[in-house]
């Protein structure tokens, strides 16, 4: 299934597009440098990982300059090892789940963040912003710590202490200050906060899968198993936690509608965005969101993708996700440098 593009999205490509014009015009006629100001003005790279769930035609977009880079997390199906965004790996997945083949994650290397780093700093960029996913489910901001004590460059490591849209928003966030020209300081500040805005919801039809990669107590995954629960978890302060206990899978999925519409309808007029994860599932995924369209006429289309394999090995089959968070693009387009 394809993923629906947000609205504000055109905006920060429109921005790009004529900063690299003003940069190419004030080469051609010689200018002084006050006058590529427009050009100067975008140091601060961005980098992040694979399971930040950013669509592939978005991060073409803004990867061939150097000022995104998406670190690819690894996933171990049995004894092969895949590096997702590199390798085709969701079948392969969902294949492995279903016949009980063990699938494991892991962080990516610090030698991965450092050639990331050392790339955006011979793209030109003087600072780089690394945001990633939740320090609680994973060691990747720790590799990107490593990796940032080995370089020259000035890198501001963020764990977004999120999963998913919930983190790519925050990236987009940081991408849209960065190519504003913001210094890196303020890039890392206005990604962490609209990341503080981001709330993720979800329901996995087994915590079996949780259990099994440590993401959620042994007891919690015995009480769902028990009692038949279908649990609605959230991810609060970087960890899984259960939200409400549910009794029924329908009952499950209408209550993680109720629960979306509530936080998106309580939200400041027109800031609400939403996404839709899946795995396996994309049909209900859909209908969820079209359905979500329905009850929250005033928030732009949720954007739909499968969840990312890394995330997808945790939450296993079936898994249903939605994150609310808000616009991360200015009401009025900052004046360019003339």
């Amino acid at each position: 299934m394809n993923d629906r593009e947000p609205p504000g999205w055109p905006w920060l490509k429109e921005r790009l597009i004529r900063l690299r014009q003003s940069s190419r015009t004030g080469a051609a006629s010689g200018s002084a440098p006050e006058a590529v100001e427009a050009a100067a003005v975008v140091r601060t790279a961005v980098v992040t990982d694979s399971a930040a769930a950013l669509p592939a035609d978005w991060v073409r977009d803004f990867a061939a300059d150097g000022r995104l880079t998406v670190v690819p997390m690894p996933v171990m199906v049995g004894p092969e090892i895949y590096g997702e965004g590199e390798d085709d790996i969701t079948e392969t997945i969902a294949v492995a789940l279903a016949t009980g083949t063990p699938v494991k994650t892991s962080r990516p290397s610090p030698g991965q963040f450092e050639q990331a780093y050392l790339a955006a700093q011979r793209h030109g960029f003087e600072a780089v912003v690394s945001v990633h996913i939740s320090g609680a489910l994973s060691g990747t901001a720790d590799s990107a710590r490593l990796a940032a004590s080995r370089v020259n460059i000035p890198v501001e490591v963020v764990d977004s202490k999120t999963v998913g849209m919930a983190l790519g928003m925050g990236v987009q966030s940081a991408v849209i200050a960065a190519a504003d020209g913001r210094a890196a300081a303020e890039v890392r500040a206005f990604a962490e906060e609209r990341l503080t805005r981001t709330k993720v919801y979800f329901y996995v039809p087994s915590l079996e899968q949780l259990r099994r990669g440590g993401r959620i107590g042994a007891a919690a995954s015995l009480w769902g198993t028990m009692f038949a629960i279908k649990p609605i978890l959230a991810v609060e302060d970087g960890k899984i936690v259960p939200l409400e206990k549910v009794r029924s899978a329908i009952r499950a999925v209408a209550r993680l509608e109720e629960i979306v519409v509530a936080d998106a309808a309580g939200r400041s007029s027109g800031q609400a965005r939403l996404a839709v994860h899946h795995f396996g599932n994309p049909g209900e995924a859909a209908e969820l969101a079209d359905r979500l369209a329905a009850s929250l006429p005033d928030v732009p289309p949720a954007q739909i993708s499968s969840l990312p394999a890394v995330l997808a090995a945790h939450a296993g089959l079936g898994v249903l996700a939605v994150i609310v968070g808000e616009s991360s693009t200015p009401q009025k387009e900052p004046a360019l440098a003339q």
